[in-house]
């Protein structure tokens, strides 16, 4: 089915019977006009469902005013989720230096989300999008192609469909993390993933599965989560609680708050850190730093992620970006990683 075209401050003036300077009157509230034509404008705005928020601005220049954010995480999650906080933090940064705001939409499943970014875009509410949280088959890049509408996605081209997108090269990265626990002699590891329907969760996934077989590991074990600390303590639980001879002595998390969560449990079932049982974090942050023992990460710096992310979105409006990535994760190792015993 073929989108419906953008409604324009025409469109409104040829249903009110008035010229497109007496829409732009009634909405900046300029003198001018009577008032059964104001209202028949705004009447008209209604009907076709058009939102005059910085139209203006739009039609007479390429000033980029407002960009769009919508995530598909709950609330409650989000807020406590320090990797969010610090990219978002990071796209701020951007704006401001150009004196632009950030319309943050937090939805509940794709089928919003595609609703959402086609209503700002025909309403004229934003000048682009930042896409997040790819998955396989996403819907999102054909329907952004189709819209028209300048976009950067969050993931690694093999999950974009030909959106112009940055990155970090995680299966690097997890291989990595790997490699270093496999150096520090064990081979029981254990991986607490996110949400198996990601692109990203599935890539570190299987970087994991191919670091293993390329070490002989043959005791790798991956569950999937939620992201939440309640997942992760889960998670930890069950593997914690498997017999001397099938229990991990490393355990790689898929983010910080999983892994502080992990950290919780591992002393609440009385498994010492690292002597038993090492830990080690994905998007390192304050969190890694305040516990005891520090965590160990795969550190990034994300509040410059979310400003490339940015910068690069106004390229693309600009006709002038190109995909890439961003520096790869490394290995920041602290107290709660050691030797196997």
């Amino acid at each position: 089915m073929s989108t419906p075209p953008r409604v324009t401050i025409k469109d409104v003036a040829a249903r009110a019977g008035v010229s497109k300077g007496a829409v732009s009157l009634a909405f900046n509230r300029k003198p001018g006009l009577s008032d059964a034509t104001r209202d028949r404008i705004f009447a008209a705005a209604r009907e076709l469902g058009w939102t005059p928020n910085l139209t203006a601005r739009s039609l007479s220049s390429r000033r980029v005013d407002v960009v769009g954010l919508a995530i598909c995480r709950p609330a409650r999650l989000l807020g406590l989720e320090p990797f969010y906080m610090e990219f978002v933090s990071g796209v701020e940064s951007v704006l401001t230096e150009r004196s632009c705001s950030l319309l943050l939409r937090l939805v509940r499943n794709l089928d919003e989300e595609l609703a959402v970014q086609d209503a700002w875009w025909r309403g004229r509410q934003v000048s682009g999008s930042i896409l997040v949280d790819f998955r396989a088959d996403d819907p999102r890049a054909a329907s952004a192609q189709r819209l028209g509408m300048p976009v950067v996605a969050v993931g690694h081209p093999s999950l974009t469909g030909g959106l112009t997108s940055v990155w970090t090269d995680d299966a690097t990265a997890v291989s990595e993390a790997v490699r270093y626990l496999a150096a520090l002699g064990h081979r029981r590891i254990a991986r607490v993933g996110g949400a198996a329907l990601l692109g990203h969760t599935a890539i570190r996934t299987a970087a994991v599965d191919e670091a293993a077989r390329r070490l002989g590991l043959a005791g790798v074990r991956q569950v999937t989560t939620d992201f939440s600390g309640e997942d992760g303590a889960r998670a930890t639980r069950s593997l914690l609680s498997a017999p001397d001879g099938d229990r991990p002595t490393a355990i790689l998390y898929d983010n910080d708050i999983m892994a502080v969560a992990g950290l919780s449990v591992a002393a609440e079932m009385g498994v010492r850190v690292p002597a038993d049982v090492s830990l080690l974090a994905w998007d390192d942050s304050q969190l890694c730093r305040l516990t005891r023992p520090t965590l160990s990460a795969m550190s990034h710096d994300v509040h410059g992620f979310g400003a490339e992310v940015a910068r690069t979105l106004f390229g693309v409006i600009a006709g002038e970006a190109s995909s890439h990535p961003v520096a790869t994760p490394v290995l920041v190792p602290r107290g709660s990683t050691a030797p196997a015993t």
